[in-house]
């Protein structure tokens, strides 16, 4: 992903790269496909397993295609009103209720 993303920007310059980052397919090791998200986060699937004896894995239940990755849990008071995206918002914690980007910002 990086690799793309540095040929996207023509650069090496971590923010321009990081910025160029969003929106890059790369495989996944699960088969599919991840995606960088506007919040720095990506998509993928949601696997639960069985620790078997031998310490390895059975998957006893997976979605049928990817989840976006969340940066905030809708279920904690201190994070259910705050969003990532540094695309529109250009920030990593900005509180829909008070409208506010609570940390470092690109504006």
């Amino acid at each position: 992903m990086w690799v793309k993303a540095v040929e996207k920007a023509k650069t090496t310059d971590v923010d321009k790269v990081e910025q160029a980052m969003i929106g890059i397919e790369v495989p996944n090791m699960t088969g599919g496909i991840a995606k960088m998200l506007p919040n720095h986060h990506l998509t993928k699937p949601v696997l639960i397993g069985e620790i078997q004896e031998d310490g390895q894995f059975d998957v006893v239940w997976k979605t049928k295609g990817t989840v976006p990755g969340d940066a905030w849990s809708d279920f904690l008071p201190g994070s259910k009103d705050v969003v990532s995206d540094w695309v529109k918002l250009k920030c990593g914690n900005y509180n829909t209720k008070t409208k506010k980007c609570s940390g470092q910002n690109y504006e």
